[in-house]
């Protein structure tokens, strides 16, 4: 589960630092070779019972409450906070100051701007963007 802190490192592992989802799973898959830590800023309050996998970066002041399912490769940035029973899938971002109530699902490298809520249960697909400030109700998709 959670295997560095922010800073730590160890030989034989990586790290990709790059923001836009898909660029970050291209990297991830060329590399294959290398064993991605999970990096959680100090600052960050990640509950005991989470599920994290590799390369996934956990920011400073964002909260993760139990039972909660995290892909790997996730940005879950500054501020954000994920409650009970949320999955999010693998190389999704969820940025600064996003509220996910009970159950969300998100989707691969979905992207959930800065400031979105999401209601109990509520879904986005993969590789999906929602705009900054969104309100997530139900299976959200975007408008044309």
């Amino acid at each position: 589960m959670v295997r560095a802190l922010l800073g730590d490192t160890y030989p034989g592992e990586g790290f990709i630092a790059i923001g836009d989802n898909a660029a970050r799973k291209r990297e991830a898959e060329a590399n294959q070779e290398l064993n991605f830590p999970v990096l959680i800023h100090p600052d960050a309050s990640v509950a005991d019972d989470v599920w994290i996998r590799g390369g996934t970066l956990i920011c400073a002041g964002a909260v993760i409450d139990p039972a909660v399912c995290i892909g790997k490769h996730v940005i879950v940035n500054a501020g954000a906070v994920i409650t009970h029973d949320c999955v999010i899938g693998d190389y999704a971002h969820i940025a600064p100051g996003v509220h996910l109530c009970g159950g969300v699902r998100i989707g691969e490298g979905a992207l959930i701007g800065v400031g979105s809520c999401a209601v109990p249960g509520a879904e986005v697909p993969a590789w999906c963007v929602v705009p900054a400030g969104s309100v997530i109700r139900g299976i959200w998709t975007p408008t044309p």
